[in-house]
């Protein structure tokens, strides 16, 4: 079954971590091979409550695009270094495949070969294969023959191939293979005249002269089952694979996290029947064709705590989005065909999964329950927020019911935990948790951070907002407003920078702002405002 990836927003706050992994979990319990992602580092709140519970990060995620890891390519034929080429033919056969790898004693992948090749050296002139013939190791041809030696001999072989005949005997015999039947006159003449090797056929015993003889002249000698005819017919299949092959350093391979449309690309240039799919250690690990591009299909996404192309995983038009669950505005995802859109008013995104799993009638496990309580504490700061709903408030409740705990008890170990920026990185508490935004035809950009304590944005302030300047003279955000969250409900501090920062800061220079806690509800609105 395909995988279905759940994604919150890019820079994942609680609420899209903690949907994304509840939601997986009933997708599976369902009978979907759900996995919950993510598309960015997990901020401290986060990391804290998945420490806590025990539980895994989600899979991390740059983009849309398919690897060559998610297609369902072919196991590797592999033969080591030294297979016979009628062995590989065998091989091909049994295992209906065209193209072999070969590797070393090490399993390091050093060429390939196909059959059309294999089958191309037997129309090979006879000078050719002759010299193929004549670097074949003798163990080589006696795999081939399923033979056995008599004798293993010293002399070098010339490749040459005859069959004993009165007219072959006359010849130089210097390196020759001799293939004979019975005569052992023969023999003795063949180990007179120099030759290399004797394949005495259909499993003739000779005398222990001739044994005692190839001995002393250094001659092989091999007996097989095979006739002369086969002898002949097999006796070129005993060179190696290796000797025929195309190097390793010759061939386009690609390694399993290669882009797929990138692989496309090299395919259209070149036309391999397959192609090696090589790990970083240079072994097998695959072998792709076109075939497996034709068949690939596109990544699926559920999309949770979000519904905007630029909040989302980069190259997502080449992806399927299949269903969206969120609690924000709608944006502009666009699919190819109708999917399920759950967007509902309420605090969080883990309030409609929470209410996805009793509509469904299935249980959250206890660690999945805490899951979804955390993002709704985290989103509603504990119900303080004015985006809470009585939606939220229910689903809680029913929650402490079936769970035996309280979300009051979780959010003061939260909150006392992790809600302070005393001594933090300026570039986390900037990025951890930023949203870009079009306002009257301006691309805006709002950050927010959480405290406990506001007092502590005092101490940093002018550092703070030279900070934000430096970085926005690279990014050059018309407006980017830093808000600095009481976690608990109890109001913001604001910096503003870009060129319309003094308007934006006019905006916000009210006892009203200074009670925002929200940035869609809140913040977003009175920028546009000021903007309009």
């Amino acid at each position: 079954m395909e995988p279905v990836y759940i994604i919150g927003h890019k820079n994942p706050d609680t609420d899209s971590v903690c949907s994304a992994i509840a939601l997986a979990e009933l997708k599976q319990k369902l009978g979907e091979n759900a996995i919950p992602a993510r598309l960015g580092h997990l901020n401290g709140e986060t990391q804290f409550i998945l420490d806590k519970l025990g539980v895994s990060k989600p899979l991390y995620l740059t983009t849309a695009k398919s690897t060559i890891e998610e297609l369902d390519c072919d196991d590797p034929c592999i033969l080591p270094v030294g297979t016979t080429t009628l062995q590989a033919q065998l091989l091909s056969a049994n295992y209906r495949v065209k193209t072999m790898y070969i590797v070393d004693k090490d399993d390091c992948f050093v060429g390939s070969t196909t059959i059309a090749e294999i089958a191309k050296l037997q129309l090979q002139d006879v000078e050719q294969k002759r010299d193929l013939l004549k670097n074949t190791p003798n163990d080589s041809i006696v795999e081939a023959l399923k033979g056995h030696y008599l004798n293993k001999g010293t002399i070098e072989k010339s490749g040459e191939v005859e069959i004993t005949t009165r007219r072959s005997i006359e010849k130089n015999l210097n390196g020759a293979i001799m293939i004979v039947n019975d005569h052992e006159d023969e023999m003795i003449k063949c180990m007179a005249k120099g030759c290399a090797c004797i394949v005495i056929c259909e499993n003739f015993q000779p005398n222990s002269f001739i044994i005692d003889m190839a001995k002393a002249m250094g001659t092989t000698i091999i007996s097989t089952e095979y006739n002369m005819m086969n002898v002949i017919h097999v006796i070129y299949r005993s060179i190696p694979v290796d000797a025929i092959m195309t190097p390793a350093d010759k061939i386009v391979k690609f390694n399993k996290n290669e882009y797929v449309e990138d692989v496309e690309k090299v395919m259209l240039e070149t036309r391999h029947t397959a192609y090696p799919i090589v790990s970083k250690e240079n072994k097998i690990i695959g072998s792709l064709s076109r075939y497996h591009l034709l068949k690939k299909t596109p990544k699926q996404f559920i999309l949770v705590d979000h519904n905007e192309k630029k909040q989302t995983i980069a190259d997502i038009d080449q992806a399927e989005v299949v269903e969206i669950v969120d609690h924000h505005r709608i944006g502009d995802i666009e699919t190819s065909k109708p999917i399920v859109f759950r967007n509902m008013t309420v605090g969080s995104t883990c309030t409609i999964v929470g209410m996805m799993f009793r509509e469904h009638g299935i249980k959250m496990s206890d660690t999945t329950a805490k899951l979804v309580a955390y993002g709704i504490i985290s989103d509603t700061m504990n119900f303080n927020s004015p985006t809470t709903t009585e939606t939220d408030k229910l689903l809680a409740s029913a929650i402490e019911v079936d769970y035996g705990f309280k979300f009051d008890d979780l959010a003061a170990e939260l909150f006392a935990k992790t809600a302070s920026i005393k001594g933090k990185d300026f570039k986390k508490l900037l990025y951890t948790d930023v949203k870009e935004y079009i306002l009257s035809g301006h691309q805006i950009c709002v950050s927010q951070t959480f405290t406990y304590d506001l007092k502590d944005v005092d101490e940093i302030a002018d550092e703070f907002e030279a900070f934000m300047k430096e970085q926005n003279k690279i990014r050059n955000f018309p407006c980017h407003l830093m808000a600095f969250t009481n976690v608990e409900g109890k109001g913001s501090r604001y910096i503003v920078v870009g060129r319309f920062a003094d308007q934006v800061k006019k905006a916000f220079d009210n006892p009203d702002a200074a009670t925002y806690v929200s940035r869609k509800k809140q913040f977003v609105p009175t920028i546009a405002q000021a903007l309009a």
